[in-house]
């Protein structure tokens, strides 16, 4: 469950962040978000149970941690960044779906010979389609064998890219140009550069971003032993395992492509044009399923909260059984307020991705702003509260001082994303090719 949380889309941009950070930057950020990760899910898992870590009684959600530890206004800050932090995700693999779906029509064009112009707005159009189906499915969260597939499909192209980059590697490709770009700099200006490194450290920030399910998958063990052992050592060997993964994917892509390194792996590989298109089709099935698996959280809260304010609206409370004809009188329930609010939320968030259709800049945009409060500001808090940890004591101000650090570096590469909205909208013209 670990990895294939941690492991997702993000791993594509690895290489492109590692060519703006450099070979020593490169690895040794990758190597801190992870430490800074492991340790704090180690907090976060003493979190699930509430007052003691071991008999206290069960947090199922991440709010409820929050709430139980906290309370106040911080349960109401973490359902903000939470669920913000869904909402993000969703529209930003709707832009990566499509530009895998885009990139199996572009390549044979190129294999062709043919200057056909290809625009992902009509593969989000047809992602946000499946979706308006797949949302209307009841009890999403109970199909087992969608995340299955969803792990099976997120390593299938992350191998592809990391075998073809090792082969270009082997061909003789660009290890050395790249060693040396990453002194010279020479195309670009000292500003520009230092834009792109801030987004670079959004975008390993977003491949990290673990924490917000975390007290979702512990709630998945049994109690004995007991869960926050279990899953402080399953969240060493996972964390572990995903950042040799990480390594491994972002150097060997800067050694392919130095400079050149795309902003998504698979994009800057043409041959074998039919192993190109397992790895697109196998990013564009994982990716229909993971939007349901973060769409689910957003659905629940709103139908659920729509539910318990108005209880006697039929509208919103009324189920209809609707029977599917030639399956042996087999059917299932709608629900209009779920018809239609589903459906509105898949459609906002296509419109979303068709006006913003940046895959490094959103995805940066979207790690930079959960990477603080998620994985570091409200693990701290609830251990500082479940401790009683004197205010200026020596530990006390080692935790703020790692959460001050932490919320500068978010800081600046949300700014890092911002300006890359800002150039990329200069120059984008929605809805066009």
């Amino acid at each position: 469950h670990i990895i294939t949380a941690v492991v997702g889309s993000g791993v594509l941009s690895l290489a492109w962040a590692i060519t703006q950070l450099g070979w020593v930057a490169g690895p040794v950020t990758l190597i801190i978000f992870s430490l800074i990760t492991l340790f704090t899910s180690t907090l976060l898992a003493d979190a699930y149970r509430h007052p003691d870590p071991v008999t206290g009684q069960r947090n199922y959600t991440y709010m409820d941690a929050v709430r139980a530890h906290l309370g106040g206004l911080k349960v109401r800050l973490c359902g903000l960044a939470q669920y913000a932090n869904l909402v993000g995700v969703t529209v930003g693999y709707t832009i990566t779906a499509s530009m895998c779906m885009a990139s199996v029509r572009r390549k044979k064009c190129l294999h062709a010979e043919d200057n056909c112009h290809v625009s992902t707005t009509i593969y989000m159009i047809i992602f946000g389609s499946i979706q308006l189906i797949l949302c209307q499915v009841p009890n999403f969260h109970k199909l087992s064998w969608i995340s299955i597939l969803a792990a099976v499909m997120s390593i299938t192209y992350s191998f592809i890219g990391l075998g073809l980059s090792v082969a270009k590697v082997a061909a003789g490709a660009q290890l050395n140009e790249g060693a040396e770009a990453t002194t010279t700099w020479p195309t670009v200006s000292e500003a520009h550069r230092l834009w792109k490194v801030f987004q670079a450290i959004g975008n390993i920030a977003f491949a990290y971003a673990y924490s917000t399910v975390l007290i979702e998958i512990q709630d998945t063990l049994k109690s004995s032993p007991a869960e926050n052992k279990t899953m402080k050592r399953a969240s060493f060997v996972g964390i572990s395992t995903t950042t040799i993964f990480y390594l491994l994917c972002g150097c060997v892509g800067y050694a392919a492509f130095g400079e050149d390194a795309p902003g998504d792996l698979l994009s800057g590989f043409h041959q074998p044009l039919w192993l190109l298109n397992v790895a697109n089709v196998s990013v564009t099935i994982h990716l229909i399923g993971a939007y349901q698996v973060f769409a689910q959280p957003i659905f629940s809260l709103v139908e659920s909260s729509c539910r318990q304010r108005w209880p006697e609206v039929k509208f919103v409370t009324t189920d209809h059984q609707i029977t599917i004809p030639f399956l042996g009188g087999t059917g299932f329930h709608v629900n209009c307020f779920r018809l239609v609010w589903r459906s509105a939320y898949v459609i906002v968030t296509t419109v979303l991705a068709m006006l913003l259709p940046f895959f490094n800049v959103f995805l940066a945009l979207i790690g930079a702003a959960s990477f603080w409060p998620l994985t570091v500001y409200f693990p701290i808090e609830m251990y500082i509260a479940r401790a009683k940890l004197p205010k200026f004591s020596f530990s006390w101000m080692g935790l703020q001082a790692l959460s001050l650090a932490c919320l500068l570096v978010s800081l600046v590469a949300a700014a890092g994303s911002v300006e890359g909205l800002i150039q990329s909208l200069k120059v984008y013209h929605p809805f066009k090719n």
